[in-house]
């Protein structure tokens, strides 16, 4: 406690205030500030999207002025930027990761799994990935991880095709169809949460792998009937 003198001169009484208040405010780094704005921006994003989130609201939960927001990432551009950026790395670290099994089934079995658990965990992150957006960032968007998660899929399809006497040319689209039969399903199960995600990704993988498992060399459709 500090003691400072009162108005009363005639008594020089003094009265005492909280030496809490004399010590000013601890300030952040300038790294600890970015990572703060990030992270706000990243749940802003998440809730309206790019447009309607703006630098006002940024600065304001992060009780700083919006020149300190412009100092950091020159407007909101940059700022959306920076979030999806580290999403899309984020999602695809864990996905690369993940795919480890040489085997077709289990490589579904694992894109399928850990998409969900990064919906799951990340949930304003994923938002921020799959919303609208008139920017591109620099590592892509969602439907850019997705085409990468692809990629690999198709060698190792193209390596089963081989060995069982299919036409290994298909497995881009097959691959492509797989793939994005699990991120359409992920961003389905981002709204309703049931059933859990073990049982959501062994569904797809049942639907995925049965249909794999009895493919025909040469499909065709039923419905179009041959040129008589």
């Amino acid at each position: 406690m500090t003691e400072v003198p009162g108005n009363d001169a005639s008594t020089a009484r003094r009265r005492t205030v909280p030496a809490a208040k004399q010590s000013s405010r601890v300030r952040m780094s300038a790294t600890q500030r970015r990572e703060q704005l990030i992270s706000i921006a990243r749940q802003i994003f998440a809730e309206r999207g790019f447009d309607a989130t703006s630098i006002e609201e940024v600065a304001a939960r992060a009780k700083v002025s919006k020149p300190v927001v412009y100092e950091h990432f020159g407007g909101k551009e940059g700022l959306y930027a920076v979030v999806v950026d580290r999403e899309v790395r984020s999602l695809l670290d864990r996905i690369t990761t993940a795919l480890t099994a040489g085997h077709p089934r289990e490589l579904l079995e694992q894109a399928a799994l850990t998409l969900l658990t990064y919906i799951e965990e990340e949930t304003s992150g994923f938002r921020v990935l799959v919303r609208e957006s008139p920017l591109m960032s620099a590592t892509g968007n969602f439907s850019s991880v997705m085409n990468d998660v692809a990629h690999q899929v198709e060698h190792i399809l193209g390596a089963e095709f081989s060995s069982r006497g299919y036409d290994p040319k298909l497995a881009e689209l097959y691959s492509q169809a797989l793939v994005g039969m699990v991120a359409l399903t992920g961003r389905w199960w981002l709204e309703v949460r049931k059933p859990r995600k073990e049982a959501v990704a062994a569904h797809l993988v049942n639907l995925a792998w049965s249909g794999l498992s009895h493919l025909e060399a040469k499909p065709g459709l039923v419905t179009v009937r041959k040129p008589g």
